[in-house]
This record gives C-alpha cells, sequence and structure tokens, in this order.
C-alpha cells in the first residue's frame, strides 16, 4: 500500500473566519476550564459550529487519552484527575451558549474501574437540571467491554448515544488498535435495546480515506444496522501530523453523495455524509429526524 502523500484538495479547504462569535466561545470554554474535541481534533468545522451554529462538543474527563489510535490528534499518555466540577461547568456553557442540543464525548480512561462513566452520568444529570430543554448526545468509547458501566450511562438518559466505528473491519488493528470490531457493534447492539426506554436513538461514524474499499464501507453499513444503529455519519479523514496514518484517497464531493444514498437504502433514519462531515456535525438533525420517527404512527 503506497503512503505517498496526497495533495489535499480544494473542496477540502476551510476558509477561517475567527468571528466574535467564536472568540466568545473560545473565552467561555478557556474561564470554566473546559475542553472541546473540536480543538483538540482539530476539527475543520470548528468557525462554523462555533461562529456561526454556536454549539460545541465538550470532551470531558481531562485532554489525555489512555489509547494510541493511529488517525487522532488527542494527547496520549497517563491522564490525570477527575475534576468533580467539571459536570457543573459543561452545564454552566450549555446554559451560557443557549443550546439546544450539545454533544459530549470524552478521552478514552481505561485507567478508571468504570471508564468514566459515573462521570458521564453525573455531566448528564448537571445539564438536564439547569438546562431541562437542551437534548444530550453522548459520544462514548467502547469501555473496554465493562457493560455495567454502559448500564450507568444508559441510566442517566442521554437522548442519543453513539460510538463511532471509525473504520471498516479490515482496518481495524492498523487504525485501532486497542479496539475490536466485534465490541464496537456488541456496544452499539446493547445501547439499541434501551431505545424508547432510556435513549432515543443510537449512532455511529467512520472516516474515510484510510486505505478502505466501496465495497467494505458498503458491509460496514449493513454491520451497524445488524446492531440496530439509527443514524450514521461519514466524512473525510484528515491527516492531523506527520506522525498519523497517512489519506490514502481524497473522496470527492460526488463521491460522499453516493455513500450518502448507500446509507439511506441501508436503512439508517439519518446519515450525514460529506468531505467535512465528523460524528457531531449537524447533530440536532438526526435528533429531529428520530423525533419526526417517533411522532410517527408507528416506526419503520
Amino acid at each position: 500500500m503506497s503512503e505517498t502523500k496526497l495533495r489535499r484538495p480544494e473542496w477540502i479547504k476551510v476558509r477561517l473566519q475567527n468571528t466574535g462569535e467564536f472568540r466568545e466561545i473560545q473565552s467561555l470554554v478557556k474561564n470554566l476550564r473546559l475542553n472541546t474535541v473540536c480543538e483538540e481534533a482539530r476539527c475543520p468545522n470548528i468557525y462554523e459550529c462555533w461562529g456561526r451554529e454556536k454549539t460545541a462538543t465538550f470532551m470531558i474527563m481531562g485532554d489525555i487519552c489512555t489509547r494510541r489510535c493511529m488517525f487522532c490528534n488527542v494527547a496520549k499518555g497517563q491522564p490525570g484527575y477527575l475534576d468533580p466540577e467539571e459536570p457543573r461547568h459543561v452545564a454552566e456553557a450549555v446554559q451560557a451558549l443557549g443550546l439546544r442540543h450539545v454533544v459530549i464525548t470524552q478521552v478514552n480512561r481505561d485507567d478508571l474501574p468504570d471508564e468514566g462513566a459515573s462521570h458521564f452520568a453525573a455531566t448528564i444529570h448537571a445539564i438536564r437540571e439547569l438546562n431541562p430543554g437542551c437534548r444530550v448526545e453522548v459520544l462514548i468509547s467502547d469501555l473496554e467491554g465493562n457493560w455495567d458501566a454502559l448500564e450507568i450511562i444508559l441510566d442517566a438518559r442521554p437522548d442519543i448515544l453513539a460510538h463511532n466505528t471509525e473504520c471498516v473491519r479490515r482496518l481495524y488493528k492498523r487504525v485501532r488498535p486497542q479496539a475490536v470490531y466485534e465490541r464496537t457493534l456488541e456496544l452499539l447492539t446493547r445501547a439499541a435495546r434501551a431505545r424508547g426506554d432510556r435513549i432515543k436513538a443510537t449512532k455511529s461514524g467512520i472516516m474515510a480515506g484510510l486505505g478502505e474499499t466501496a465495497d467494505e464501507i458498503v458491509d460496514l453499513m449493513a454491520d451497524l444496522r445488524g446492531a440496530d444503529v439509527d443514524l450514521f455519519t461519514i466524512g473525510q479523514y484528515l491527516q492531523p501530523t506527520k506522525k498519523h496514518l497517512p489519506v490514502m484517497k481524497y473522496y470527492r464531493p460526488e463521491e460522499f453523495d453516493q455513500l450518502g444514498e448507500a446509507g439511506k437504502r441501508a436503512g439508517f433514519v439519518h446519515v450525514e455524509s460529506g468531505p467535512l462531515v465528523r460524528s457531531s456535525y449537524h447533530a440536532g438533525r438526526g435528533a429531529e429526524a428520530m423525533e419526526a420517527l417517533f411522532r410517527a404512527p408507528s416506526r419503520a
């Protein structure tokens, strides 16, 4: 497999929009001592989301991850202690921004007995208390297969529980050496059983451009639908630094349109597919699609 660096195409390039709204959110996050995956993962949509949409994906439990995934720019190593004030600070930020839909994600905390599930639950409860009308979406780790920890998060009743598959089955050992494809599917299957009772939807997403084939992406979609996943996202992988995996292919916008159509045919309730799509991009749209489905006379 060639690893010659590909030139980034025009449709991937993002114009900086360092607006007053962007700086306002940046200041709020800093003052409350919060982390966002928008900054840590160098998300290409940060100026759109922070500046125009006024939304952010908060990353809890610190900014150091216990995993060493080869695509991710979040710092790796030994994490510090959990900040007991963090759940309240996240809730205060959500309130200050007037959010209707918030995404909470995490660094992997394999060093904790419950993988950080109790801290996740405390954050959900704090958001609910200060922001009763706000939807809460959580993007969690695979919890190392700790299903008791998963139950703790489900019992906190987030609206959407997401866990990203990240790549196709064949590439797991290279892209996510500490993860297991089958474990990801089992987590999503278990979470789907709580739909309608404790959560409203499950969600997963992948990056394209790591060396997968179109057929492998379609097979992955089938696996996710087999796990009863409702919402699906797919976007272009972008190499954060020279130390990370190289981009093997830049998909054209029309190819993402085709993948989006394939996702709809697979049976997902909502699909976001595009070069700059990330798992929390336009997250509220998926939630609205699920709410419309629940309002329908019968679930398809």
